[in-house]
């Protein structure tokens, strides 16, 4: 049996976004499942019902979360078809987002039982994560108070610029959804939207902040050592997948 701080992470590659999120779906049913069979056994014969962390690129794609509010999209279905984007009205939390190539995705699929039960240290801690990867590149990533996700120059108003957006699902303790970095994003693409329904802020990339691009794989890499760091996980190196198809 697993022990209650490993976590299977999978590296899913470039993956049409209802894909994974089915797949993400299909892991969290099953430790919902297998944690509510627990509560019916003896403490003695309860099991360890699994972490999953799974990281992804994904094609084009907007998706609303259950919050949103559809103006917050600046395209109709014509214009969605006209640049190959992809909509999805979804069940996280949250309002409007872009996904795409040159974005780092992050899908934690965690049982809290065994981490801490508190939805907001559960979002500072993923931000702490993004924040201590930021800084390896030398960028001073940072919280804006009120708001939710990982930004550059948030004392300043006129330059505050989010590179990092969040959004999760939880029940029973299991979450899901997560969080998206931009690494080398095409970042006119969210001009298609008002991200996160916060109008007048910008978007950045680290590889608008620094002049480069930056391997993808090697950013992962990274953030997948602090989410296990900030969280007190580890990996497990016999469920390891680094590409599930």
């Amino acid at each position: 049996m697993n022990e209650p701080n490993r976590v299977q992470v999978e590296n899913l590659g470039i993956i049409d976004y209802k894909e994974a999120w089915d797949h993400q779906e299909s892991l969290f049913k099953k430790v919902v499942a297998a944690k509510l069979h627990n509560r019916q056994l003896p403490e003695s014969e309860q099991q360890f019902t699994g972490h999953y962390l799974l990281f992804c690129e994904h094609p084009h794609v907007v998706t609303l979360g259950k919050s949103g509010d559809e103006k917050n999209l600046l395209l109709n279905s014509e214009g969605l078809r006209q640049k190959q984007v992809a909509f999805y009205k979804i069940n996280r939390g949250g309002d409007i987002t872009y996904h795409g190539p040159g974005q780092l995705v992050a899908y934690p699929i965690f049982n809290l039982d065994y981490i801490f039960t508190d939805i907001h240290r559960y979002m500072r801690t993923l931000e702490e994560a993004v924040i201590l990867t930021l800084a390896e590149y030398g960028i001073k990533g940072e919280r804006l108070k009120g708001l939710t996700g990982v930004w550059l120059d948030a004392g300043i108003p006129a330059k505050a610029r989010k590179i990092c957006a969040m959004g999760v699902r939880t029940s029973h303790w299991v979450t899901m959804h997560g969080l998206a970095l931009n690494v080398n994003t095409n970042l006119d693409y969210f001009s298609y939207i008002i991200p996160c329904g916060i109008s007048g802020k910008a978007v950045t990339s680290i590889q608008a902040e620094l002049g480069k691009t930056i391997p993808l794989n090697e950013v992962r890499q990274k953030l997948q050592h602090h989410i296990l760091q900030v969280f007190e996980l580890e990996e497990n190196p016999a469920e390891i997948s680094e590409n599930r198809r």
